[in-house]
């Protein structure tokens, strides 16, 4: 049953912890490893330890070094995070080896700690994404090492801010707590002083407490050892050095040292019990180093109990910490918003990689579109899908491509260019394997037609694209300047115009960075960072308007605002929202300025200095000019400091207008003006941000060896407050999961059945179909979503009742189970009304496992 399996759980995380020592300072050692899944190197250089002339670091020796540790001697613990890393040692394990690893996790002395694919990255990963790479991650180890190999506690210790809607759907995934090492450097000098350090995050407005409610400790050191008790062969901090009869004895210097630096971070936290992280970046690849000094710091700092020392060390991982913390009893602050964004000092603000590679961040999510795509397609085809004339095919290399790109150092655009490169190769092969998928598919439905789609596939569709009048939207420019002046809803008869700034409405303006040979303080932008030292330059369109023939379909104008600069803006018939499609590039640097390209829409909007962006494309957030909810706010960037991350939408209102911007890629943005939001679009930059990745953010290649050329596009909604919900959340939705299209020569053959859908019958408007996907030979992983947060839309934001009966190859559906208690599952679970019918409040996601046999 399920207390019985909670029980279990519990009582083997109370055997495996050691033993604290109450009224005394319990300091808990946890040695981890962090391991990036690409930054600097590429994840199969990180993994064999190649291209060390780059950096020094090999995955496959830190395993085999801290399993041999830990066999050694039962009092040692030891925490890991990246099943992709772990995945790939474990498969090239002997049986002997394996086995001995499972009794490590069963005794809790190698304890997984987060444990999806990857420690994905906060500001630009779109949840779908996020649920998807935690899914594989955690089902690897609940299939391997069971209820034991279960994490309990989630670890983002290096990403680079930390987003509400991360906790949000760890809490609902089931642990315990939340841990990270990164926050502004303001906030945190606020915490130590008031003790608020560790804390209660309630992530969501919209699901009953405490479904959405994350316990929360801000480490000490980051993810990095006290200073001075580093001992991995990276480090140089001199060892234990424990002979007295040796010139260098230094066990006393080392005890007094470590008690002042105990005392010091026991000062700063609430209980009588701190956490140490002894690790750091690919450390442990000699394992004995780490742990020959740390027995021995253990030993003689315990052993002054007896001359009256108020210090207990022991070995401890997350999940015992967390427990004491527990056992505490104590009332922790509570917390609403998120911890964006993040600055490590006054003048370094890292908001500028919620744009950079923008080309990367908008084929990370294409590729998330056709992912889903592929899982539904997979199911439906069924086994013959994955095997036929066409090859071998699946969707799992494009799911292990898209675990991969959510890491903190992937989508998020920190890393090394040719890192960059090799994430997108990841993709593209995943694509080829969908691709093979999808030909099988249709090679089924009409034998006669053997079409090899490469040509016209995915990424290969050429639009025909007309001009007409719409009957929703009415956008009018301005002859003089050829920018776009007004902006009117005909349903609503609402219009919004440029009022406020008759010269700046709709525009495409530099961020001109002031080169670092002028010796100005505070210093430039980089790949991380975004600063204010800029010159602000608008640019006017160079060109005419071009307006083309209107047709029934679509009216389009054209901005040329300069060799490297056009707009397209659509108004399509069918459509509420006006489309704008920029292109940027090759940004030039011919001056030796690196630059920073925005669009700003000014509007008429009293939106008094607050805006919404969304948190990794669900609940949206208030954000308010210089301000933050929870310290008083010093501003040192009033541009960079006010930046935010958009996933997939914007907004600005007063009480009449709302205006909403659905991007088609994570941006960064901002409300620097009353009435205006502006959106960085592209980044060149030509100075390295000294953050590790050691080149500057200057992309090319041999299609575009000037610099690259980016396109996106924007879509607007204009609507009463009220209504605005109901336009932008399913607008936003479509964006992520556009439409497969494909193509065959020729009509359909006879007997065609040219429409399908694997639905009974269609979702009400508010649910949504997040996962269809082939979890076993006879089972389906479902997962549906109520995708309106609460109060936002008098319609919608309501509990709904579905029923939800997948239409596919397989008639008889054996069994239909919820997943409200395993590790792969978002929860809570409600009562189901019959076999099918499932309730979703708002926001809620709810995952199902469907037995089904096949046709007969």
């Amino acid at each position: 049953s399920v207390s019985t399996v909670i029980s279990l759980l519990l009582e083997s995380l109370t055997s495996s912890c050691h033993a604290t020592v109450p009224n005394m300072l319990n300091v808990h050692l946890v040695p981890h490893t962090h391991d990036d899944v690409g930054w600097l190197k590429t994840v199969d250089q990180y993994f064999y330890g190649g291209r060390n002339d780059i950096q020094h670091a090999g995955v496959q020796y830190i395993l085999d070094s801290v399993v041999g540790q830990l066999l050694q001697n039962p009092e040692r613990r030891f925490i890991y995070v990246e099943t992709a890393f772990f995945y790939r040692w474990w498969k090239n394990q002997p049986p002997s080896m394996q086995k001995a690893v499972r009794q490590l996790v069963d005794q809790g002395r190698l304890e997984f700690v987060n444990g999806g694919w990857c420690m994905s990255d906060e500001a630009t990963t779109h949840y779908s994404a996020v649920i998807d790479q935690m899914t594989l991650g955690l089902r690897f180890l609940n299939d391997t090492f069971g209820p034991c190999g279960r994490p309990r506690v989630a670890w983002h210790i290096d990403p680079f801010g930390h987003a509400r809607e991360h906790a949000s759907m760890f809490a609902q995934m089931g642990y315990d707590g939340f841990f990270f090492g990164r926050l502004d450097y303001q906030d945190r000098t606020n915490r130590i002083r008031t003790l608020e350090q560790e804390l209660l995050w309630r992530a969501s407005e919209s699901l009953e407490p405490p479904y959405a409610d994350l316990f929360t400790g801000i480490l000490p050191n980051g993810y990095n050892p006290p200073k001075g008790f580093c001992w991995d062969q990276s480090c140089d901090d001199a060892p234990i050095m424990d002979d007295p009869d040796l010139e260098d004895y230094n066990v006393d210097d080392v005890v007094q040292r470590f008690a002042a630096a105990a005392n010091s971070q026991a000062m700063a936290y609430k209980t009588k019990h701190i956490i140490m992280t002894m690790g750091s970046d690919f450390q442990y690849e000699n394992a004995n180093l780490w742990y020959k000094n740390l027995d021995k710091l253990i030993r003689y700092v315990n052993t002054r109990q007896a001359n009256g020392s108020q210090i207990n060390v022991l070995y401890s991982t997350p999940s015992c910490y967390l427990q004491e913390l527990h056992r505490a009893n104590l009332t922790w602050t509570l917390k609403t918003d998120d911890f964006f964004p993040y600055a490590d000092d006054a003048h370094n603000f890292w908001t500028g990689y919620f744009t950079s590679r923008p080309a990367l961040k908008r084929y990370e999510r294409v590729s998330n579109g056709r992912l889903q795509t592929c899982n539904q397609l997979e199911v439906l085809g069924g086994p013959s899908s994955r095997k036929g004339p066409f090859g071998a095919g699946d969707s799992e290399t494009l799911r292990e491509a898209m675990a991969v790109a959510q890491h903190h150092d992937a989508v998020s655009g920190t890393e090394k260019q040719h890192v960059a490169n090799d994430y997108a190769r990841r993709l593209a092969n995943g694509w080829q394997h969908c691709q093979v998928l999808y030909s099988h598919l249709q090679h089924e439905v009409s034998v006669k037609t053997k079409i090899w789609i490469e040509e016209y596939f995915f990424n290969r569709v050429c639009v025909c694209v007309c001009v007409c009048v719409c009957q929703f939207v009415r956008a009018t420019f301005d002859p003089a300047t050829g920018l776009l002046d007004s902006l009117t809803n005909l349903e609503t008869q609402q219009t919004i115009s440029s009022f406020l700034f008759p010269f700046l409405n709709l525009f495409i303006s530099l961020y001109l960075l002031i080169p670092e040979t002028l010796h100005l303080s505070p210093p430039l932008s980089f790949l991380h960072l975004f600063h204010d030292l800029f010159l602000s330059l608008p640019l006017p369109p160079s060109a005419p308007l071009s307006l083309l023939p209107q047709t029934p379909e679509l009216q389009e104008v054209r901005q040329q605002f300069g060799p490297w600069v056009s707009q397209v803006i659509r108004l399509h018939s069918n459509s509420k929202a006006l489309e704008m499609e920029w292109t940027v590039g090759p940004v030039p640097i011919a001056d030796g300025l690196g630059k920073e390209v925005i669009t700003r829409l000014d509007s008429s909007i009293a939106s008094s200095g607050v805006f919404y962006t969304d948190s990794n494309g669900r609940e949206v957030l208030r954000r308010k000019k210089d301000f933050r909810p929870t310290w008083d706010l010093r501003q040192t960037e009033p541009v960079a400091g006010n930046y935010y991350p958009i996933n997939s939408r914007a907004y600005i209102k007063d009480d009449k207008d709302q205006l909403t911007v659905v991007t088609d890629r994570s941006q960064g943005g901002s409300s620097i003006h009353d009435g205006s939001l502006e959106i960085m679009l592209h980044r060149r930059l030509l100075h390295d941000d000294w953050r590790g990745v050691g080149e500057p953010l200057n992309e090319m290649s041999g299609v575009f060896p000037l610099g690259l050329v980016v396109r996106g596009r924007l879509l607007l909604s204009l609507t009463p407050p009220a209504l605005a919900a109901d336009a932008h959340r399913p607008l936003a939705q479509e964006n992520v999961l556009q439409p497969l299209l494909s193509f065959t020569e020729g009509g359909p053959p006879p007997g065609s059945l040219l429409e399908f859908s694997g639905l009974q019958a269609a979702l009400p408007p508010a649910v949504h179909l997040l996962t269809l996907s082939q979890w076993g030979q006879d089972s389906l992983l479902i997962r549906l979503e109520h995708q309106f947060q609460t109060k936002e839309s008098k319609e919608h934001s309501v509990p709904f009742t579905v029923n939800l009966q997948v239409y596919t190859q397989y008639t008889h559906i054996c069994t239909w189970e919820p997943l409200g208690t395993h590790i792969h599952t978002l929860f809570p679970s409600q009562s189901i009304i019959n076999l099918f019918m499932v309730i979703l409040t708002p926001m809620q996601i709810r995952t199902f496992i469907l037995r089904v046999a096949p046709r007969r």
